[in-house]
């Protein structure tokens, strides 16, 4: 069977987790500094904060979002009564559990059928006076407009008095870019990527934030470890919480791996990339099968490589009888019982796309052979 989705094991990782189990410093320490330096690097953002998940990177950045930071964090923070969050429902329920994690309130934005991104038109009409935070999935690792996006931020300000705060849930995005710039680089919004062992840059299981300023980096820092600085001296139980964090750090052994990815991650991005062109080309004008959207000003990490197929179930099993592994990968999230009290608006896009999405493999492990066995079944028809 031909996978889906694989985790890749750096040249030297074996080396790298070595030396640290010889050092006994398991937990956080320098390996997770330098490996966080090397990610600000490359970015070109030195506000970076390692985490042990992805989904502990949103559930902080929503914290971050929707809190001033002054006493218990709420004075001047999002009130779940009144204030709401806008995200999108085609994404793993990851990226929205964390809104109501922080007890907020969602709001459905609809999906742009062509990107499979949220709506930006859509979300222009929805934002509020209640708007205080947006939440945005580069879905597959394709970028969402963020100059539109900025666009839109500025008329709403000027209606409303108020900016929303914007998370951008980048977990397919790694090597993504936008106009020349890499998504999670800019400095504009709080940024979370996951390393989770199948993505392009694997930790076996991790994730950080990109910060906007400082601050908000030396508030996630803090928060990340219990609320804690851990520059502070805890020998002498000499330090102040100014308020409650969570156990989110990454630990030494996850960052030597990411470490040992990070050599080769580029190589891998552009690998999928060569896949997907390859489909792109060879795809196109199929009948009952439609493709993503493909911008100029924009290059997909193609982390997944979605395609909207007429009669899926068919579609799904001819391509499992010939060996090739596919799935829808996620349910749209407004369907869901955790959320049966979130308003349910009219989400025409979603609709029109949602029962047609699958995700065929594109990875850097497929041969010639492989994706061209893909195409060929694909072109046979269902």
């Amino acid at each position: 069977m031909i996978p889906l989705l694989k985790a890749a094991i750096g040249p030297d990782t074996l080396e790298r987790i070595a030396d640290v189990l010889r050092t006994g410093m398991i937990g956080h320490g320098p390996v997770v500094e330098e490996f966080e330096a090397a990610l600000g690097a490359r970015l070109g953002n030195p506000y970076v904060a390692t985490v042990n998940n992805g989904t502990s990177g949103l559930h902080l950045a929503l914290r971050l979002a929707g809190t001033s930071g002054t006493g218990d964090g709420r004075e001047a923070g999002l009130d779940a009564a009144r204030d709401e969050v806008l995200s999108t429902p085609l994404t793993f329920e990851a990226t929205n559990w964390a809104v109501l994690a922080n007890g907020l309130r969602l709001r459905w934005v609809d999906v742009d059928p062509a990107t499979l991104n949220l709506d930006l038109d859509d979300l222009a009409k929805k934002i509020s006076p209640a708007t205080r935070a947006i939440v945005i999935v580069h879905w597959a690792g394709y970028p969402v407009d963020l100059d539109r996006l900025r666009e839109i931020l500025d008329a709403a300000e000027a209606a409303h008095g108020y900016r929303p705060v914007v998370v951008e849930d980048c977990a397919h995005a790694w090597g993504s870019t936008l106009r020349g710039r890499p998504v999670g680089g800019d400095g504009e919004n709080i940024c979370v990527f996951s390393f989770h062992a199948t993505k392009h840059l694997g930790t076996g299981c991790g994730g950080m934030l990109t910060l906007p300023d400082e601050r908000s980096y030396e508030r996630a820092r803090r928060l990340r470890f219990f609320g804690i600085d851990r520059r502070a001296d805890r020998v002498n139980g000499n330090y102040d919480v100014p308020e409650w964090g969570y156990n989110f750090y990454m630990d030494q052994i996850s960052a030597s791996i990411g470490l040992a990815n990070l050599e080769t991650v580029d190589e891998r991005v552009e690998q999928h990339r060569r896949n997907a062109a390859f489909y792109d080309a060879e795809l196109a004008g199929v009948p009952g099968l439609e493709l993503t959207a493909r911008e100029p000003d924009r290059e997909s990490s193609c982390w997944l490589y979605p395609v909207k197929a007429e009669d899926r179930p068919s579609f799904m099993r001819k391509m499992n009888d010939a060996g090739i592994m596919v799935s829808m990968l996620v349910r749209r999230n407004d369907t869901h019982g955790a959320v049966r009290d979130v308003a349910d608006p009219a989400l025409p896009g979603l609709d029109a796309v949602h029962d047609r999405i699958v995700h065929i493999p594109v990875g850097w492990w497929l041969s010639e052979a492989d994706r061209a066995h893909i195409a060929d079944t694909i072109k046979s028809g269902w």
